[in-house]
């Protein structure tokens, strides 16, 4: 029995569950953006078939290309992270790559179930994931972009709930998570041995640059006393670890900045549902957060 709760727990620890729970908070926010959320069947079989589908495609998506992340770093982590569960042995790397094409499966198939729009995202998504796994994370500039573009692409998947029409309006959206991933993604490369402010600062930037746009979308659409709770309450979250890392960049502090802004998403995403489909929604999605915080603290987020 408890060679068989190692090999789960080991199979858990791959698939990192608290970064699954943001995934599927982009795709909440993707639904509320793209106006399916206030559609009269809301919470019918009809509404919630559709929407779980895309859960559970986000779900494989992600966790499967955050297990090829630990595949193709399996030699890096052996040196920096042999706790981890292919170098410490409790996953072996044949069954880590079997794990991360299972998941990766489900997440297409699961999206072609809404409709071709969405399966065909969810194909660019499994194939962005595994560059970036490869070759991206090891490009100064592409990387990050690289990284964000997944987050991105996921954003749309949530819209793509409501067809190609909503993506030709909102599609540019998926340009603000691909900065904010950005950003993280550049400032994680630090977080093992530490680094300079130089990244902390630029990142800070970045951070201001989406906070100014959900709060400009909230005013577009005339909801911008509701998100600003959620703006606010993400701008905390994301700024508090990311000034103590700037005044001490070692890599424990760096590292609590990458975990901060990654669970931040979730307020993120709670925001952009605010903005579009009102309080409800991004009450729904915000009560993600605890979730995720809980499961953060269980299993690794980076």
């Amino acid at each position: 029995m408890s060679y068989i709760r190692n090999k789960l727990l080991g199979y858990l620890r791959l698939m990192r569950p608290a970064n699954i729970i943001t995934a599927v908070a982009d795709i909440l926010a993707g639904v509320a953006i793209s106006g399916f959320w206030l559609v009269s069947h809301t919470f019918t079989a009809d509404w919630l078939l559709p929407v779980l589908c895309l859960a559970l495609a986000t779900g494989g998506l992600y966790g499967g290309g955050v297990v090829f992340n630990d595949v193709f770093d399996a030699q890096l982590d052996s040196r920096e992270r042999p706790e981890r569960p292919i170098p410490s042995g409790v996953v072996s790397k044949t069954q880590a790559v079997i794990l991360g094409i299972y998941l990766l499966m489900i997440g297409v198939l699961a999206a072609f179930t809404v409709n071709p729009t969405a399966g065909f995202i969810a194909l660019l998504t499994a194939l962005a994931a595994l560059v970036y796994n490869k070759w991206g994370k090891h490009l100064d500039v592409a990387g990050p972009i690289n990284m964000g573009i997944c987050r991105g692409l996921n954003l749309l998947l949530g819209m793509s709930i409501a067809g190609e029409g909503v993506l030709l309006q909102y599609g540019w959206l998926a340009l603000v998570p691909v900065l904010y991933i950005g950003a993280i993604t550049m400032i994680s490369r630090d977080e093992v041995h530490g680094g300079k402010t130089g990244p902390l600062k630029t990142a800070g930037l970045m951070y201001l640059v989406v906070c100014l746009v959900i709060a400009a979308v909230a005013v577009l659409q005339h909801r911008v006393w509701e998100t600003l709770p959620f703006i606010a309450l993400f701008c905390f979250l994301i700024y508090t670890p990311l000034l103590k890392a700037m005044k001490e960049p070692t890599g424990p502090n760096i590292g609590k900045s990458v975990k901060g802004g990654i669970i931040a998403l979730i307020v993120m995403n709670a925001a952009w549902a605010t903005a579009f489909a009102g309080f409800v929604p991004g009450l729904i999605i915000l009560a993600l957060l605890p979730v995720s915080m809980a499961l953060g603290k269980a299993f690794a987020v980076t």
